[in-house]
């Protein structure tokens, strides 16, 4: 079965939000596109989560993704960021299943463990991982637009397989059986 898909990857924030697309191609990785939707500037939380929804509708009616990731909640002291990350993060699932576009959920230590080999990355070393592995020339001025990146790049060696989709068998070892080849001995 020939693999060919477009995946979406987003590090929600409510100051930055991060994005990155890959195509995945016979399992061959390729940058499309990366950068941020720019929140920070705005004052009132309701025109940040529309900001979100247009940008994401944007880049979605743009480049067709088959597939979204995104990184899921962290559990934080301040319940007030909580909320208004959790906002951001449902906005940016709802902008997916509004253009039918099936998401997944992954944990940022999962995601920097699937990028560096280690869920205490910095992210530093998960965006110069990212360089390494799709060949991007400079780095951006937000590592956010590579966080979104890791999120895809996440996705796809997972399979699709994240927190969401725990019923395709969503476990260490699930993973570790549908892609020997990752395990380091």
């Amino acid at each position: 079965m020939v693999e060919d898909k477009i995946i979406l990857g987003i590090d929600p924030g409510t100051a930055v939000m991060g994005y990155g697309i890959i195509h995945v191609k016979d399992g061959k990785m390729t940058m499309l596109n990366f950068g941020i939707i720019q929140l920070a500037k705005l004052d009132n939380h309701a025109d940040k989560l529309k900001r979100i929804l247009d940008r994401l509708n944007g880049l979605i009616q743009e480049y067709k993704p088959d597939e979204m990731a995104i990184e899921a909640p962290f559990f934080g002291k301040n319940v007030q960021s909580m909320l208004k990350l959790g906002r951001a993060q449902g906005v940016a699932i709802a902008a997916s299943l509004n253009h039918n576009v099936p998401f997944e959920e992954y944990a940022p230590r999962r995601i920097k463990q699937s990028i560096t080999g280690s869920g205490s990355s910095s992210k530093e070393q998960v965006a110069a991982m990212l360089q390494k592995l799709l060949n991007i020339n400079e780095l951006p001025k937000y590592l956010d637009a590579t966080d979104g990146l890791a999120v895809a790049v996440c996705h796809h060696f997972s399979k699709g397989i994240g927190a969401h989709n725990v019923s395709k068998g969503g476990s260490w070892k699930a993973f570790i059986n549908a892609d020997p080849k990752r395990v380091k001995k």
